[in-house]
């Protein structure tokens, strides 16, 4: 599947450049500027640019799809992988199906803007609620693209410093891919507010209470793992947990919000806004940043001071707590997004926020420095500096440049840590 990684990866460079200057005029959250700009020349490119990006997710999913079929080592059955396996391939299973509903989305308002047919904007006879439900279709599973693998990124950091196997190994295989299903089934609970179908919303609403069931089952089963295990507070393992705290506020207020009667009152004030950062921050970065601790040392060959580490884990996760919860508060007070001013009463919580964003910078900025000092002075690793199980904790660090000698066989299964590896 080489050639499908090639290919999407030259298709990214150059459209991002090409649309770097559709960007400046249309803004960051670029479907809905392109709508609202679309007497601008700058919105054709920024559709078209949008348009063959799409081909890059499609075709990183298909390569990892088959993959995963095609090219398991062997005895590498399907509950012989890693969580972080299974969470990629349903990652990708969203990716092939969601986003030819954006291309076709764009395909759409470029026939608009070209012939003035009218399909979305209303000027012209369209219909400006079709384009939200078939941009939330794709943008909400699009929320799990980034969410599942940090799950899956979890899931290793979880079992390797609790030193245990995962609890409900098969529950959690199978809620990654319940989740990749919900998320196609959901998209109506951002349009509570539009003025579609009572009996829509109702039904929406009730999936979204759904959607929570899978997410739970991780939790249960990820504090499951930890109970009686040996665990090491490592700065990995100290990201994942703020992971499981931060997504944990995430998802409970998720709740709040998949309630029509509460939806009313939270839509678009920031409420919503902290619980969607606690969603893909607090919960999508603290992953990712535990993932990139994980597997520096497999990456570079070296060892980052663990100390630092440590620090910036607990930097993070009480520098976004003041950033966000109380935004929790203020949404609740009624005060709303997207303005650039605010009632006298909000000023206090405000200049909490202000100050937690600080902190935040400070955390992020920590790691920015200790690992790149870590290339150069940082102590050499072994193959496996975590005594992690896993293939790839099985050769040097850094891998060499074909990660085998000779084709592995998996004769054991997944985080066999009652064995030594």
């Amino acid at each position: 599947m080489g050639f499908l990684e090639l290919l999407n990866f030259y298709v990214i460079p150059g459209i991002v450049l090409g649309s770097i200057y559709a960007l400046g005029a249309v803004g960051i959250t670029l479907v809905f500027a392109i709508l609202r700009y679309a007497h601008l020349a700058h919105g054709d490119l920024a559709t078209l640019g949008a348009f063959i990006l799409g081909f890059s997710s499609i075709l990183t999913g298909i390569n990892f799809i088959v993959t995963t079929h095609k090219m398991r080592a062997p005895g590498l059955t399907w509950f012989r992988l890693p969580l972080f396996v299974w969470a990629q391939y349903a990652t990708s299973l969203i990716m092939v199906l969601a986003t030819p509903v954006l291309s076709i989305t764009l395909v759409l308002l470029g026939v608009e803007r070209a012939f003035g047919i009218g399909i979305f904007d209303p000027a012209l006879g369209g219909d400006p609620i079709l384009f939200e439900h078939l941009f939330w279709f794709y943008s909400h599973p699009a929320v799990y693209i980034m969410l599942l693998p940090a799950m899956g990124v979890v899931s290793e950091v979880i079992a390797c410093f609790a030193h245990k196997r995962i609890f409900g190994y098969k529950v959690m295989a199978f809620s990654i891919l319940a989740i990749a299903l919900f998320g196609f089934l959901v998209w109506g609970h951002h349009m509570f507010v539009s003025g579609q179908s009572i009996y829509a919303g109702v039904a929406f609403s009730l999936l979204s209470f759904l959607v929570s069931v899978p997410s739970a089952l991780k939790i249960f089963n990820w504090l499951a793992t930890l109970y009686k295990g040996h665990i090491r507070f490592d700065a990995p393992m100290l990201f994942a947990l703020s992971f499981i705290g931060l997504f944990l506020i995430g998802g409970l207020t998720g709740v709040f919000v998949a309630t029509l009667a509460l939806d009313i009152q939270m839509h678009d004030t920031y409420f919503v806004v902290a619980h969607f950062h606690y969603i893909m921050v607090g919960g999508m970065v603290s992953a990712y940043m535990a993932g990139l601790h994980f597997w520096w040392p497999k990456i570079t060959g070296r060892l980052y001071p663990e100390m630092w580490a440590r620090v910036s884990a607990i930097i993070v996760f009480a520098g976004f707590n003041l950033t966000f919860f109380p935004q929790f508060i203020l949404g609740w007070a009624g005060m709303p997004r997207r303005y650039h001013a605010y009632a006298e009463e909000f000023q206090l919580l405000n200049v909490f926020s202000s100050a937690g964003a600080g902190m935040l910078a400070v955390g992020y900025l920590l790691p920015l420095l200790y690992l790149i000092w870590s290339l150069r002075y940082g102590a050499r690793a072994g193959g496996n500096p975590w005594d992690a199980r896993g293939l790839e904790w099985t050769v040097a660090s850094p891998p060499p440049k074909e990660n085998f000698a000779t084709v592995p066989r998996v004769d054991s299964e997944a985080y066999a840590y009652d064995t030594p590896q």
